[in-house]
């Protein structure tokens, strides 16, 4: 027979995923009891099968790229990567899939864990089916938390589930390299994978059905990933499609849009995302499953005085980085209105305002090379209304990137509002550029005038240089 508990929380947050800990985290400081339900690993997608998995697989990838740039050290790494060598540093990343570590993290903070699946049942109400069969029924005083992230997609294809296609899930857990691999995409997932996996021994090829790669991104960025993934051997394929996949004897078959025939050993679709609100209740509360969550700035839902949507769920910005910071919003603003506080109607980079979310999203593409971009790109800015500049600037000819590494190739770009003489948006693309996107972010985020930039003086020789040759080229023209 089936148990049954119930049991009040001033908090319920679904899922423990880096948002659901960092919500957990702010609402247990500001002394609010707390209770956090996760079906798989606490840790969720990033720890397990995406940034800290991909990342442990491209890092000896760059390394070595890096090293080759460099008479003295050129000859030494001319050889392959170890593979197994570099899956093993991968499993040690993901804690071998054992989330006892985060665990024990989530026990430190007060929060209480809840194991199973949560699904609504009514106003502030969360019913979870653990794996022992017991039923609890958790009540929240004051707010719910979704913060379920999103699962790939993989497109509806005939005969697709006897192909068993790779997600971004198998890519980054995969126990060996395929010798060929085929990955259609064109977003970060695919450059990524299709960057390790070309290292790592397979033969790539990448369908992209767009023009060019990293669409999000200022033009120039994905032209450079496709032209370096080029000369490593990849095969990339624009303007194509998979019309057709199957699997003949273990090969995969592909069938392009321009009838080419196409086999590899496995395939990857990196090819979009999707809410994972379909089995979570959602249509207790009037709400629509399978739907993305609107929210406010403050990742209260739209029409809701008490349900929170936080992270990939809302469809803001699917970067965990930024659903972390939507967390410490989302945790203040309910600790906020749980003292009963009010919240200022308009409160721009305010303490419970997701500002960044619109204006100062940054993210870093692990490729060779890297591309890191903040803000607006120029085509958006100009479809948003902006009178624009964009500035730009061959990264190779700075100093500290020529020292990098010989043959550095890169670009530069600031997008420049006029009208205010701030920067809307900044794209850096070469190697090592990862670690310079911070200082864009905070320029763009804190609205830094040009006139100020002046005075942030960067140390010579870096490749930081770089900003002050963009507001030199800035400045005389």
């Amino acid at each position: 027979m089936t148990e049954t508990d119930s049991i009040a929380y001033d908090v319920v947050v679904l899922g423990a995923g880096p948002v659901g800990e960092n919500v957990a985290d702010r609402t247990r400081a500001a002394g609010l009891s707390t209770a956090v339900v996760e079906s798989e690993l606490v840790g969720g997608e990033c720890s397990y099968w995406a940034c800290m998995p991909s990342k442990a697989l491209l890092r000896p990838v760059i390394a070595q790229a890096d090293a080759r740039r460099l008479p003295g050290l050129a000859p030494a790494v001319q050889g392959p990567l170890d593979a197994a060598a570099v899956l093993a540093r991968r499993d040690d990343y993901t804690s071998n899939w054992h989330d006892d570590g985060q665990v024990q993290w989530l026990n430190g903070i007060g929060a209480d864990l809840y194991r199973g699946h949560g699904r609504l049942a009514g106003p502030r109400t969360v019913e979870v089916t653990g794996p022992d069969g017991v039923r609890h029924v958790l009540t929240a005083r004051h707010a719910v938390a979704v913060c379920t992230g999103s699962r790939a997609v993989v497109p509806d294809l005939p005969g697709m589930a006897a192909v068993k296609p790779w997600t971004s899930r198998e890519a980054t857990s995969a126990r060996s390299v395929p010798g060929r691999l085929i990955v259609v995409g064109g977003g970060v997932v695919a450059t990524e994978m299709a960057t390790a996996y070309q290292a790592l021994g397979s033969q790539v090829t990448l369908l992209v059905r767009g023009k060019g790669l990293l669409n999000r991104m200022e033009p120039f960025a994905g032209e450079l990933v496709a032209e370096a993934l080029t000369e490593a051997g990849a095969d990339v394929r624009t303007g194509t499609s998979a019309e057709t996949v199957t699997r003949e004897n273990g090969t995969v078959v592909v069938v392009t849009d321009h009838g080419d025939r196409i086999e590899a050993d496995e395939i990857l679709f990196a090819t979009g995302r999707a809410p994972r609100t379909d089995d979570i209740g959602l249509e207790t509360i009037g709400l629509e499953p399978g739907s993305w969550l609107e929210v406010d700035d403050s990742l209260r839902v739209t029409g809701s005085e008490w349900l929170y949507a936080v992270g990939d769920a809302n469809r803001r910005a699917l970067l965990t980085h930024q659903g972390k910071y939507q967390a410490r919003i989302a945790g203040a603003a309910i600790a906020a209105r749980a003292s009963g506080a009010p919240l200022p109607e308009s409160d721009p980079w305010g303490a419970h305002t997701a500002t960044a979310d619109h204006d100062a999203v940054p993210q870093v593409v692990f490729t060779d090379p890297e591309a890191a971009a903040v803000g607006l790109s120029l085509a958006e800015a100009e479809q948003a209304g902006h009178r624009v500049r964009a500035v730009d600037y061959d990264l190779a000819s700075v100093s500290g990137a020529s020292l990098y590494g010989d043959g550095y190739r890169g670009r530069a770009r600031m997008v420049v509002d006029l009208e205010r003489e701030i920067l809307l948006g900044v794209t850096f693309v070469g190697p090592g550029v990862g670690e310079l996107i911070h200082s864009a972010t905070i320029a763009v985020a804190g609205q830094v005038p040009i006139s100020r930039l002046w005075h942030a003086v960067p140390s010579y020789p870096t490749i930081s240089e770089v900003w002050l040759r963009l507001l030199e080229s800035y400045r005389d023209n």
